[in-house]
């Protein structure tokens, strides 16, 4: 998506608002003004949603020019980060994490908090974008003017997080935000890749899904900072009672919290509303404790170094595949492995050799 549409994009289909003189839907876009890193910087300082939408777009963009431009961006808004609250939200599909993540959200505007929501969605298969259906359920959000939400896609990125997303944190922490919430689309255990980013880290679970289902959430669960189970309403209550027991049997024996934190079980219906004000709350008792401890402030620098480390590797990966003795001979060393002719570990030394 160019540069200068993704704002606007994302503001029309996630917000359900109409940028100011914009054209409406149906009839041809005029193409607007490129923006320079001076409008985007004093764009996002001014909480204005076109802008920060764009300004999360040029990030996204692997242009070399928009590349370096998004990392001028980001070099300006640093001292204005690190004041909002990170919370990553992660469960099993079908557990609920949109409408869970509309309920919650509505419950932190109505107390005054500004909230700004990273979808991170499945890519599609065609052409690698966003699908972007999970996000348009969270209409009444949507139509919360305190509230903003990116989806972007996974893009096929280990822990169903987008590659960019911890950049885009910090440009929504900029904005303003009160909580970031970074959302991961639930495929199991790669995605603790949220928690390197986040503050606060909060799984989802079911009653009734089985252990075959659960079982795979077992790394994650050992991460977890707090669980919830979901759609605890109606005839699913005692059920989700249930679960909510044993899960506190699975966290005695599994977790081992850190400076004083239990890892709580709780229970929430997105539906009713019930429970999730007991789950802000928890997260205010988290923030409160690991802030006093300064258990906060060093998982933010641990999670700072470790982002470092993890933009090395790719920046490696990047130029060792754009080496033109790599590209000349990567077809006919993939073929020969395909085939058997070559052992892997041989294939792949003999390509690091060249690079």
């Amino acid at each position: 998506m160019p540069d200068d549409a993704g704002g606007a994009f994302a503001t029309w289909v996630v917000q359900g608002v109409r940028p100011a003189g914009a054209a409406p839907l149906g009839r041809a876009v005029t193409r607007r003004r490129t923006l320079t890193t001076d409008d985007y910087f004093a764009g996002v300082l001014a909480r204005d949603s076109v802008i920060l939408g764009r300004a999360i777009t040029l990030i996204e963009s692997n242009a070399p020019a928009h590349q370096v431009q998004a990392q001028e961006l980001l070099a300006r808004l640093m001292p204005h980060t690190g004041r909002s609250r990170r919370v990553g939200i992660t469960g099993i599909p079908g557990a609920g994490k949109s409408t869970f993540i509309e309920a919650f959200g509505c419950h932190l505007t109505d107390a005054g908090l500004r909230v700004a929501v990273l979808a991170i969605d499945p890519s599609s298969t065609v052409n690698g974008g966003s699908i972007l259906g999970d996000k348009v359920r969270m209409e009444k959000l949507c139509r919360r003017p305190a509230a903003f939400i990116r989806p972007s896609p996974s893009g096929g990125s280990l822990g169903g997080v987008a590659r960019k997303t911890r950049e885009a944190l910090l440009v929504c922490e900029a904005a303003g935000f009160d909580v970031v919430i970074v959302e991961t689309v639930g495929v199991g255990q790669n995605e603790t890749t949220v928690r390197t980013m986040v503050d606060f880290f909060l799984v989802l679970m079911i009653a009734g899904a089985g252990d075959e289902m659960q079982g795979i959430k077992k790394g994650v669960i050992e991460l977890a900072d707090a669980l919830v189970i979901n759609k605890a309403d109606g005839d699913n209550r005692p059920r989700a009672t249930a679960a909510q027991s044993e899960m506190r049997r699975v966290l005695h024996y599994l977790h081992r919290p850190p400076d004083g934190w239990t890892t709580p079980a709780l229970l929430a219906s997105s539906i009713t509303g019930e429970g999730v004000p007991g789950v802000w709350q928890t997260t205010e008792e988290f923030f409160k404790l690991t802030q006093a401890s300064g258990a906060l402030a060093a998982r933010r620098q641990a999670q700072a170094v470790e982002w470092m480390h993890a933009l090395i590797m790719e920046s490696l990966r990047n130029r060792f595949y754009a080496t033109p003795a790599v590209r000349a001979r990567l077809s006919a060393t993939e073929r020969a492995v395909a085939e058997g002719r070559m052992p892997v570990f041989a294939a792949a030394m003999e390509l690091l050799k060249g690079a």
